[in-house]
């Protein structure tokens, strides 16, 4: 389980917290259906490597329209989980939304080849991967639970 094996000091836990209140706030926005690749630093043993402890992690959200909106009504009632700013301060999160079912087909293809092509080695050009979860909200109380095991932060 990602929270398991990631929650190895407090800065990943802070990052870790983020990334599970991040997808709360998309759940609660009716956002349940598709995946998420997760990426950055955090993924990387930056503590060894850089000698510092990574500062978020990098999300890009490919999801279905939830019922009753369409991208305009849902940034203009949940705008702060698409605006970069907003996810970084609030979830530690460079977050980038991905809309899933669009008929641009062509450009969701271009639009997976950045992100490949962006994620596929780190700054010094050794090869790596990324990590894809589901949006299904079922498996977070178990993510959360894991945090807070490890010793992760409380929210009342």
């Amino acid at each position: 389980m990602l929270v398991d094996r990631f929650s190895t000091s407090p800065e990943r836990m802070i990052i870790l917290d983020g990334l599970l209140r991040f997808r709360t706030a998309l759940h609660q926005a009716g956002i349940v259906s598709g995946f998420q690749w997760l990426d950055g630093s955090f993924l990387e043993d930056v503590e060894t490597q850089e000698n510092r402890p990574p500062n978020d992690m990098d999300v890009v959200t490919f999801f279905y329209m939830p019922q009753g909106y369409d991208q305009r009504s849902l940034v203009h009632q949940h705008g702060a989980l698409f605006d970069s700013k907003q996810t970084k301060a609030n979830f530690a999160m460079d977050a980038y939304p991905v809309v899933l079912g669009n008929p641009t087909d062509e450009w969701q293809v271009r639009n997976v080849n950045y992100w490949y092509s962006m994620w596929s080695h780190r700054r010094d050009g050794v090869w790596k991967g990324f990590v894809q979860v589901d949006l299904d909200p079922a498996q977070d109380a178990d993510a959360r639970a894991m945090l807070n095991l490890h010793g992760g932060i409380h929210h009342d």
